[in-house]
């Protein structure tokens, strides 16, 4: 009988990959959904959320019918299994896409920085996670250095802090039950990504034909524009990429690092966001703050992609020595 062995955690590489892949995907989604709605004026969110759904729904099940990827058939048991991700994933859409609309690019990857500090409590709460002295530090320093970006906005505006306030509650909630989700028998990658969609999708749609919202899209006088066209529908490329990267991300890191990756992308969706859009007002203070969440966001990285890496194998190692000891005992006493 061979030694039994301990899980092998996930390579550094695919964790490494897959938090770029999420920060590629949430820095160009967030410009193109700035573009869509600021620049172009689009007036419904909400439709652009379900363009970006629908998008999801027919690319993985096109997947699916060509053998590309598998996940489970539907049944009554899906909605089990999926809850609550499917209410979590439009509440995160539509805030999202609200706070985009109403927020300068700087200010909102700032807010968005809280997010960080409620998925960290969640994670202490629903999946009893501890955390390490230096990498609470470095989650205080993103969130203190957003306070300090936050406090000099001279475009405050209550309705845009509102909705990117309660879209960090919604992604913190997603990420830590899509972390949850993957971590048992369930539908797999694939099967939460198409199901959340497929789930929201109809209800969505319906509210938005009730409240106005959708004729208001219909209508809007940009469709026969080119590069409107071709950025709505980038838009709703990139919210497939994007979710799929959460998902992936979540798999192959915590719940915690997801949203970390997430809230401070990198370095240039601030700064770059300073050029673009038209509607920063810049300040030295709101600056400076900018500048200290990017050097919480590389301290969390370095402790979490790096420094932990080498710990987490030599840890490893002890375990498996000692099973294989306890073992070979456990022979010579059978004997």
């Amino acid at each position: 009988m061979s030694p039994p062995q301990a899980d092998p955690d996930h390579p550094v590489l695919l964790k490494v990959s897959s938090a770029a892949l999420y920060a590629a995907s949430s820095f160009l989604i967030t410009v193109l959904n700035k573009v869509v709605l600021t620049n172009f004026r689009f007036p419904s969110y909400i439709c652009l959320g379900i363009g970006q759904m629908i998008t999801t729904i027919v690319v993985l099940y096109a997947a699916k019918m060509n053998q590309t990827v598998h996940f489970q058939g539907f049944d009554r048991s899906v909605f089990i299994q999926i809850f609550p991700l499917p209410l979590l994933y439009v509440g995160n859409h539509i805030t999202g896409l609200a706070s985009t609309k109403k927020l300068s690019l700087p200010m909102f990857t700032v807010l968005r920085k809280f997010t960080i500090l409620i998925t960290m409590i969640m994670e202490a709460y629903i999946l009893r996670k501890t955390f390490s002295q230096p990498l609470v530090y470095s989650v205080v320093t993103i969130v203190a250095g957003a306070l300090i970006a936050a406090s000099s906005d001279l475009a405050f505006d209550a309705e845009a802090y509102t909705f990117i306030l309660l879209n960090d509650v919604f992604t913190a909630a997603n990420n830590v039950y899509t972390k949850k989700k993957l971590g048992g028998d369930g539908l797999g990658k694939y099967g939460v990504l198409f199901y959340n969609a497929l789930i929201i999708v109809i209800p969505t749609i319906l509210a938005s034909g009730l409240t106005g919202d959708l004729d208001k899209a219909v209508a809007f006088e940009y469709w026969a524009n080119a590069t409107f066209t071709i950025c709505f529908l980038m838009s709703c490329i990139m919210g497939f990429v994007l979710m799929y990267s959460i998902v992936l991300c979540s798999h192959y890191n915590s719940a915690l690092t997801t949203t970390v990756v997430g809230a401070i992308k990198n370095v240039a969706v601030a700064y770059i966001g300073i050029f673009v859009g038209g509607d920063y007002l810049f300040s030295w203070t709101n600056f400076l703050g900018l500048s200290i969440c990017m050097l919480g966001g590389l301290l969390y990285s370095y402790l979490t992609f790096y420094k932990t890496a080498p710990a987490e194998k030599n840890h490893s190692e002890p375990e498996i020595q000692k099973s294989v000891t306890e073992e070979t005992k456990m022979k010579f006493s059978a004997k």
